[in-house]
């Protein structure tokens, strides 16, 4: 098992990566590099690889909409070309709000768009010539929609890896589906360990039946805010990831069409679900923020006693987790880094 961190800024996100300096020695493996509607990812990305030397560099996520399939590849080469073979292309969909109200663009088909890119990123890699005929996709553009001059092009340059991993953040079934058959990491959020086989067990299976051996076992992140100790104080650490819940649950969409909302339905959090979007949409995101279960936060997170977090540490392995993504929270995160190290062996 692998330990993993999302890159937390508020503000300016340089000292926020300097720090990254330090969880490499204490052992991180992988570090995520969301963008949203903030600060791109590929900078961030670019500035990490200068500053650290082992850790594997990924975007968490670059969304399938605002750049074209061949802006993608080039970034993705140019990421693995600077940091030396370390870089993760962590792909998604996103959602309307951030697609048609940030960029301007259709959100329409997601997930063949998703596939198609994919196909097209994995072809550059290998230096063949961007020839793609899909109902997403189309390379080079045919004369009729364009002036006629576009020719089939090969990545100019030679990557530094033609097999640069290529993870999907994925939660509806379709999705899901679709990446346990051709990504190589699977990124889902606010993760249940013990409810992720009812709750996707069935895609799951379905990918893996259509799965190139060539690929590999899909790899898994999951995992949340990690404190190791005893007391009240540490205890409380879980009300760091109340407002986070509450947002995904609550604010991360529109009404009948939020994601992490039909989640927490999957979960068995109908009711609570239901309430946590009326009041967050009401602007109540302290209220909304209370009522995330007790009980979601507690298996979503490594918060507790050593022997706990080594509990919850199986719990998430035997859920299929291989990198268990951590945001340490203490006044050293490096040294709480280096003790779930210890715990994971």
């Amino acid at each position: 098992m692998k330990l993993s961190t999302m890159l937390m800024y508020d503000g300016n996100p340089r000292a926020a990566a300097d720090q990254v300096v330090d969880l490499e020695r204490a052992g991180l493996d992988v570090v995520w590099v969301a963008e949203a509607y903030g600060f791109d990812s590929p900078t961030l990305m670019g500035y990490l690889a200068a500053k650290t030397e082992k850790v594997q560099i990924g975007s968490g996520i670059l969304n399938v909409f605002s750049r074209t399939p061949g802006a993608l590849l080039q970034t993705v080469a140019g990421l693995d070309n600077v940091s030396g073979g370390r870089a993760i292309l962590g792909l998604g969909a996103s959602g309307p709000q951030v697609i048609e109200g940030f960029h301007g663009m259709p959100y329409t088909r997601p997930l063949g768009r998703t596939r198609e890119i994919i196909e097209v990123v994995r072809m550059g890699l290998r230096r063949e010539k961007l020839e793609h005929q899909g109902r997403d996709i189309t390379l080079p553009l045919p004369a009729d929609q364009g002036l006629g001059l576009g020719k089939p092009l090969k990545l100019l340059t030679k990557p530094e890896r033609a097999d640069v991993p290529i993870w999907v953040a994925a939660l509806g079934d379709k999705n899901v589906e679709m990446t346990a058959e051709l990504a190589d990491g699977w990124m889902p959020h606010l993760v249940y360990p013990e409810k992720v086989k009812e709750t996707w067990g069935g895609p799951l299976a379905a990918g893996a039946a259509k799965r190139s051996a060539d690929l590999g076992p899909l790899q898994m992140t999951g995992g949340g805010v990690l404190a190791i100790g005893e007391g009240p104080e540490v205890k409380s650490m879980l009300d760091f990831a109340r407002p986070m819940f509450a947002l995904y649950v609550g604010g991360m969409g529109a009404r009948g069409k939020n994601f992490y909302n039909d989640l927490a339905v999957q979960y068995g959090y109908e009711k609570e679900a239901a309430e946590i979007q009326d009041l967050y949409l009401s602007g109540k995101k302290d209220q909304a923020a209370a009522l995330v279960p007790e009980e979601w936060l507690e298996a979503a997170n490594l918060v507790g006693p050593a022997s706990y977090v080594a509990e919850r540490v199986e719990a998430f392995r035997e859920a299929g987790i291989t990198h268990l993504n951590v945001m340490p929270a203490s006044a050293d995160p490096a040294k709480t880094l280096a003790e779930l190290k210890e715990i994971v062996g």
